[in-house]
């Protein structure tokens, strides 16, 4: 968790896009120390009540707007990234509408709260300046004091608190209003990546995890000595049903997973059915997971209790062909910075199709027919199996 969400360690595999982000990451950790001071003030009616550190302050408020400055700059590069360069990983199929429009207002919502910030300084140096009563003398600020302060000299006092109120209201509602937007929008991630990363599978991308109830069979088959006949031991229950059809088949670490997806596509981009235009997209399989969740809270928001609706996510939200496209190959979880894991939901949906609906691909039918009668995937009986060398 130290190292993927706290540290950032897989951003770096995109050296443009994950410096960036980082500044964007560290300006909003950092820059919430000022937003703390401005709660402060508008609840106590002081103004920079933190300005008694002298220098440490003025320090640290120029260190801030130097990340304000870069997230700005960030921000603005990734909606250029997004809306005129058009990178490939953002103009999927599942990134219309909706999905588009959230990462825009994103962006444009934390420029112009950077901008408001440096505004608010530039206004309140210059008030400093004329001598107003209310401005803690503080002096200039390292970023504002060059960039905002020129424009905003020669206002009169009188519109310059005018706009350095604006701004600091400006400000703290967009906080506030992002605080609660958030929830609504792939930008959960900030909240959720810490507990998902925790969460996150350990064991060997490869190992594949078994149905105990389906192990135990095997087991009871295989042994020569088990009774046929032989009850249950107490407690064991048989499972209801196999796989995953729709979301209550599901963990909760995948549910969560489908919550933290920030909808980057580094997923999509890494995975080799999709490189080839199948249909499988493995951020398509969380936003369906996510819709689907979100689908059956309304309902149970709506009328105090699940009432199922007919569908699932299997079918209505996933189709068996994208299922059918992955190669399990662990690509797009190998690529998640946040350690989400599309493949576990995959998995289990097939595992769903094929011990619950008998629906598998002709080719996967063939091998399993081949195993069952000749113990081995290719369509040749034991006693044939060394003519290749017999002939060589």
């Amino acid at each position: 968790m130290a190292r993927l969400a706290l540290g950032q360690g897989k951003m770096g595999v995109k050296p443009v896009a994950g410096i960036l982000h980082m500044f964007v990451y560290v300006g909003f950790i950092l820059i919430n120390i000022e937003v703390m001071e401005i709660l402060i003030d508008g609840i106590f009616g002081t103004h920079r009540i933190l300005s008694s550190l002298g220098g440490f302050y003025v320090g640290m408020i120029s260190f801030f707007e130097v990340l304000a400055l870069l997230v700005l700059i960030s921000c603005a590069i990734f909606l250029i990234r997004r809306n005129i360069v058009h990178v490939k990983r953002f103009m999927k199929r599942e990134m219309k509408g909706w999905p588009w429009k959230d990462a825009n207002y994103i962006l444009i919502m934390e420029i112009l709260l950077m901008a408001a910030l440096l505004t608010m300084n530039g206004a309140d140096a210059l008030l400093q300046k004329m001598g107003n009563e209310h401005y803690a003398d503080t002096g200039s600020f390292l970023i504002s004091g060059w960039l905002t302060e020129p424009w905003l000299s020669g206002m009169s006092e009188s519109s310059l608190i005018l706009i350095e109120r604006i701004c600091w209201w400006f400000h703290i509602i967009g906080i506030l209003f992002f605080l609660n937007y958030l929830y609504y929008s792939k930008h959960l991630h900030i909240i959720l990546a810490f507990p998902n990363t925790y969460f996150s599978k350990l064991e060997p991308m490869g190992e594949f995890d078994n149905l105990e109830s389906v192990t135990n069979e095997v087991k009871l088959m295989m042994d020569p000595n088990a009774d046929p006949y032989a009850v249950p031991a107490e407690g064991t229950a048989e499972p209801e049903t196999f796989g995953a059809k729709d979301i209550f088949d599901l963990n909760q670490v995948q549910l969560l997973n489908a919550y933290t997806c920030t909808e980057c596509g580094r997923c999509t981009e890494q995975c080799p059915a999709n490189m080839t235009g199948k249909l499988l997209s493995p951020r398509r399989i969380m936003m369906a997971t996510r819709d689907r969740l979100e689908a059956v809270g309304k309902i149970i928001d709506e009328k105090g209790k699940w009432e199922d609706d007919g569908k699932s996510l299997m079918f209505d939200y996933i189709t068996p062909e994208e299922l059918w496209a992955c190669t399990t190959c662990n690509a797009c979880v190998q690529a998640c910075p946040v350690g989400i894991d599309p493949m576990s939901i995959i998995v289990d949906m097939r595992r769903y199709l094929v011990m619950e609906q008998s629906q598998a691909p002709q080719e996967l039918n063939m091998m399993m027919s081949n195993i069952e009668n000749n113990g081995a995937p290719w369509p040749y009986g034991q006693q044939d199996r060394m003519k290749w060398a017999e002939e060589n």
